[in-house]
């Protein structure tokens, strides 16, 4: 008994009668108050360390530099990119903001949301800032998201996949970029606020709200469904940015109506400026209210830009031009084959004037140069003999005419 009386922390010095918890090691013993500071001081160390390796690997690029590293890849959409580059060249530097601890000016996050008819370059976009980032960066998918507690995923899966990307590095998530794809499929389904459940529409923004702000959310490890026993991680989303992008399928329409108001005998001076063939770029944060996503939601999301319809000498030059082209792309595919692949001129102009006509925008390019290329790249074998290839106006023709796409020709 008297061994026992005698025991204490080695850190403190308190009894063991005094403690609550005291853990015996091989000479020594620490008591619960103790593990409390330790840990405490551990978090702070680890902490500072992250900071200094933040500000010490982070690579400060200024706008000019990540729009040229977007302009390899992606043809046209100036305004966009240049949106685009101004939000991560603040992101970075709110990054080494905060790594400098300077509490003086807390500076927010501005999240994006990007309107773009489909085959303009939304995705394209994000897919590029992703190549370039040394924070971690992932794209997720707002069609799969539900309200909690129906089939599908919980918003929270969304951080989920940034948790991924950063290998499950909390600390360098918490940094992280995310863009949310196809943002408009989750407008609610009226124009008035749901008085029923709106399980993929209205539900998902209104959870969609707690991440895009500032707040400590309890993430899945593994995604899907969250249950009561099962670990969460979690993650503040305070200095995550986000980003949206999705069609909008028919807001020309809201947009056509609020811009030719007209007053009573006379019309608005600025009417005959209006622009209808682009009407994109007069969006505003009213027509997307109007076409069903929560005014909380577009609060969240104060930066709006839009991506142009591509015309015929953007589509051109996606053909040959960016670093990832897509007829470079073919060439390779028959240069591993030892095949020299060539394309006459006009079978080019052909392929833009389909995809023009089929109004895909630059999706449709890749889905006319797979009907015309199909039968020699089945016959890869036969292809092989010849050592090369040329693909003529009258072989792009014949080809495009026997398969299905051309079912898609609008009247």
């Amino acid at each position: 008994m008297k061994a026992k009386n005698e025991i204490h922390c080695s850190f403190c010095g308190k009894d063991k009668s005094t403690t609550q918890v005291l853990v015996a090691g091989i000479n020594a013993h620490i008591c619960d108050s103790c593990i409390k500071q330790a840990q405490t001081i551990v978090d702070e160390e680890l902490s500072d360390q992250f900071r200094k390796s933040l500000a010490r690997n982070l690579t400060l690029l200024h706008p000019p530099e990540i729009k040229a590293f977007l302009d390899k890849y992606v043809i046209g959409q100036e305004e966009a990119k240049k949106i685009i580059s101004v939000a991560v060249y603040n992101h970075y530097k709110r990054l080494i903001h905060l790594s400098k601890k300077d509490d003086s000016i807390e500076i927010e996050k501005s999240n994006i949301i990007m309107v773009g008819q489909t085959g303009t370059g939304k995705t394209l976009l994000a897919r590029t800032i992703a190549r370039m980032l040394n924070v971690p960066f992932c794209i997720a998918d707002a069609t799969v998201l539900t309200e909690a507690g129906y089939v599908g995923e919980d918003v929270e899966s969304v951080l989920t996949r940034l948790l991924q990307a950063a290998n499950y590095d909390v600390a360098a998530a918490e940094r992280g970029i995310v863009y949310i794809d196809e943002i408009d499929k989750i407008a609610r389904k009226g124009d008035n606020p749901s008085i029923t459940r709106d399980v993929s529409g209205e539900g998902v923004q209104q959870g969609l709200l707690k991440i895009l702000e500032n707040t400590i959310v309890n993430v899945p490890p593994q995604g899907g469904r969250k249950h009561p026993e099962q670990k969460m991680i979690p993650v503040n989303t305070q200095n995550i940015l986000f980003i949206c992008g999705g069609a909008f399928d028919g807001i020309e329409k809201i947009i056509a109506r609020r811009v030719q108001r007209q007053t009573i005998g006379y019309t608005s001076a600025t009417e005959s400026q209006v622009d209808m063939e682009n009407l994109m770029q007069y969006i505003s944060p009213a027509d997307l209210k109007s076409y069903g996503l929560i005014p909380e939601l577009i609060g969240r999301l104060p930066v709006i830009t839009h991506l142009n319809p591509l015309d015929r000498d953007a589509l051109r030059k996606i053909l040959t031009e960016p670093k990832n082209a897509l007829i470079e792309q073919y060439i390779k595919l028959f240069e591993m084959e030892d095949i020299h692949l060539e394309f006459d001129e006009e079978v080019l102009d052909f392929i833009v004037d389909k995809a023009i006509e089929f109004k895909l925008g630059a999706r449709g390019l890749r889905s006319i140069c797979e009907s015309i290329m199909l039968e020699q790249m089945y016959n890869i074998p036969a292809v092989k003999k010849n050592k090369g290839l040329k693909i003529t106006l009258e072989y792009a023709v014949s080809q495009l005419d026997k398969s299905r796409i051309k079912r898609l020709r609008v009247a």
